[in-house]
């Protein structure tokens, strides 16, 4: 069986989805539905990327970086280090949220890639549109 990814993720920049997958499913366990909404891509984040993609000789890791910081507000460090210490990662808060944001940034620009609104290659490219 091949390993979960959330919709339109292609595993191009983020390794492994698990620790999303464990993230959402905790959230749920403690009853925070807001958590997990929070964590799912919406228009806004594309609209953002679009603004982002558009702009000339962004890097990959500069896009994904804005993208991280957009994500982090939207994460309960509590929740993400729960999410990695059942992968057995040994974690605190903050380095759990980070890596937690950069996973949805991750998503976001694989799934932006998926609707043509970017597109990466061995050297990263905004879109020309």
């Amino acid at each position: 069986m091949s390993e979960w990814k959330p919709p339109f993720a292609t595993g191009k920049i983020v390794g492994s989805y698990e620790p999303l997958r464990r993230y959402l499913e905790a959230a749920r366990r403690r009853g925070r539905e807001d958590l997990v909404e929070a964590a799912l891509l919406r228009e806004e984040d594309f609209n953002l990327l679009r603004r982002l993609a558009s702009l000339e000789r962004v890097s990959l890791e500069s896009l994904l970086s804005a993208l991280e910081e957009r994500f982090y507000d939207r994460v309960s460090g509590e929740v993400a280090r729960e999410a990695y210490q059942s992968l057995g990662i040994r974690v605190d808060e903050e380095s759990a949220r980070r890596m937690m944001a950069r996973i949805l940034a991750g998503w976001l620009v694989e799934s932006g890639e998926e609707w043509r609104i970017l597109r990466l290659r061995a050297t990263w490219e905004g879109s020309q549109s």
